[in-house]
Order: C-alpha cells, then sequence, then structure tokens
C-alpha cells in the first residue's frame, strides 16, 4: 500500500467513490477504501459487531453494517469545522474485529484486544462502531497498555458498575474494569449526560470515588455546552485521550435505536458541538457504540451514529496530523 496521503472523492470523477451514487458500491464506513492492510495508514475504521455483554435488549452486533450503510450520507467536508479528514491523513476501512466464540463474554473481549493490538501496534488510530459498550474493554487494554489514557465518555450511564449476573465484563462496567487494570486514568476523564432511574443509589459511586469527573444531565443543562467542552478539555489536559460516544447520551427521540435508551438526554446538535470543541487534544482512538438497529427500522439512528463518528473522525485526523 502507497505511503502516499488518499484523498477519496477529492476529483469530480465518476470514478471516485465518493462522487459515485451513494446507493452504489460495497458499503464501506464513509466510502472509503476497504483494505485488510494497515501499512500506510494513519486511521483505520473498524466494526466490532459484538453484543453479548448487554444486560437487557440485544441488537447492537448489527449495528456496524447499518452504520456502513447510513454512513454513505456523509460528505468529505465538515461544514462547520471545514475539516476534510481525507485531505490531512491517510484513512481506510480495514473490516470487523469478528469473535469466533460469541457466546464467551470473556474470550470474546480476549479476541477484540488482540485485533486491536495489531491495529495499534501498527500505529495507526483506531475508530470504531459498536457493538455494545463492553467492546470499549479489551480496545482500551489494547492502546492503553503502554500508559494510561484519558476520557471524554458521552452517555446516559457512568458504565462504572460491577458484578451483574455473574459477570464483571458486561457493557454497565468497562471503565470500572479499565481502571481496575490500569489502562484508563479515571483523574483524566470526563462523563457526560448522565441520567435516569437506578436501583442502587450507589452505582456510579466508582466514578466519583477514583476521581472521575461526572457531568449528570441537569448540570450539563445548567452550566451549558461550552461550559462542559471547556470542563472536558481541562480534565484531559495534553495527555493521549479516547473518545467513546453510546447513542443513548442522546435523547432517544434522536437515537430510538438502542439497547437502554433514557429520555432527557442532550440533543444531536449539542452532540455535535461538543464533539467538534475536542479539536486540538491529543485524541488517539474513539467509537461509537450500542446502535441497535432492530429498534429502529428507520434507519435514523444509525445515520445519527455515522455523522457522529465522522464527527469524531474529523478530530481525530486533526489530532493525527497535528502530531506528525
Amino acid at each position: 500500500m502507497s505511503n502516499e496521503k488518499r484523498s477519496p472523492g477529492a476529483g469530480d470523477t465518476a470514478s471516485e467513490p465518493m462522487q459515485q451514487p451513494r446507493y452504489t458500491g460495497i458499503p464501506t464506513f464513509m466510502r472509503v477504501p476497504h483494505t485488510p492492510e494497515l501499512e500506510g495508514l494513519d486511521i483505520a475504521l473498524i466494526g466490532v459487531p459484538f453484543d453479548g455483554g448487554v444486560t437487557n435488549r440485544t441488537g447492537a452486533r448489527h449495528g456496524p453494517r447499518e452504520i456502513r450503510n447510513q454512513s454513505s450520507l456523509m460528505r468529505r467536508i465538515n461544514q462547520a469545522t471545514g475539516i476534510c479528514p481525507y485531505d490531512l491523513v491517510n484513512v481506510a476501512d480495514i473490516g470487523d474485529a469478528i469473535v469466533s466464540s460469541p457466546f464467551n463474554l470473556e474470550a470474546s473481549l480476549d479476541e477484540i484486544e488482540t485485533f486491536f493490538d495489531r491495529v495499534h501496534g501498527a500505529g495507526v488510530v483506531p475508530l470504531s462502531a459498536g457493538g455494545d459498550h463492553s467492546v470499549t474493554l479489551p480496545i482500551m487494554r489494547a492502546i492503553g497498555r503502554d500508559r494510561p489514557v484519558g476520557m471524554v465518555h458521552f452517555d446516559a450511564h457512568c458504565d462504572t458498575g460491577d458484578d451483574y449476573l455473574g459477570s464483571k465484563f458486561h457493557h454497565g462496567a468497562p471503565f470500572r474494569r479499565a481502571v481496575e487494570i490500569g489502562v484508563l486514568d479515571p483523574e483524566r476523564t470526563v462523563q457526560i449526560g448522565i441520567r435516569g432511574g437506578v436501583n442502587d443509589a450507589g452505582i456510579w459511586q466508582f466514578s466519583h470515588d477514583s476521581g472521575m469527573r461526572v457531568i449528570y444531565m441537569d448540570e450539563l443543562y445548567s452550566i451549558g455546552i461550552k461550559a462542559a467542552v471547556d470542563e472536558a478539555r481541562r480534565i484531559v489536559g495534553s495527555g493521549p485521550v479516547y473518545v467513546s460516544f453510546d447513542v443513548d447520551g442522546l435523547d432517544p427521540v434522536y437515537a430510538p435505536g438502542t439497547g437502554t435508551p433514557e429520555i432527557g438526554g442532550f440533543t444531536s446538535h449539542e452532540a455535535q458541538m461538543m464533539l467538534r470543541g475536542l479539536q486540538g487534544l491529543n485524541l488517539i482512538g474513539g467509537d461509537v457504540v450500542e446502535v441497535a438497529p432492530p429498534f429502529d427500522q428507520s434507519g435514523y439512528t444509525a445515520l445519527t451514529g455515522a455523522t457522529m463518528m465522522f464527527e469524531i473522525l474529523c478530530v481525530l485526523a486533526d489530532a493525527v496530523a497535528r502530531r506528525r
């Protein structure tokens, strides 16, 4: 693979994927080239079709495929920021992190980790589409092994719970596990949009006790989007930062197709503004998780997920270009 920077769709000929009709061709994320090879890549777009860690409604295993379909609606340039990621870095869809033992949760997470070990070892920045939120743990185990990373986390839930129905590796606990094994720095972690009822008043106590900054939904609306972004930037500082976006952080009117919807969330535009506000941070990876297409036959949730993935791609590409 050439080390020259790809810029898919930069011209106006019908031979370029981004200039062809959106309903043609084999679906890839954002209509970028597909390749299993990592040489010459800066950012790899990856599907993680696994939802063995859900505690209630399954369906996120179908997320990557439908996000690929809906991402054909993405264009090259972010009109709000002016960023064209394809002019800055080499981007490709390298396929899915497929597990061979999906009925074995812990073995599946190990397989996902092995996949991302290869990506990280090649010096390629991963941007993934899940899958349930349990898949972020093996990604962090791969990219945070050399040093713990900070995180900006958008979600309705802190996902720092503990044992549930005999497992510590479900989608409600990945960030507790990540802190415990030293791949996530809790004091450089901010969680935005937390809300909803709970059965245990202390279910997210680990977030507070470990030093994470939790911005509950009421506080977000009280201080405003800009103040929340400023707070996130202050907390994560100049160190390496991972962005994890659970679509249930959005109000379900914008993302009904998810396993654990919580009313009263932020809007899709507010989400875009917060993601754009991360530009300039030392971003080293990201994901969009919990898109469950079976709960939204319109495909709108997957479109929203694809759009958030594009927003993360823009700030990731900017970060990679700045480091280079």
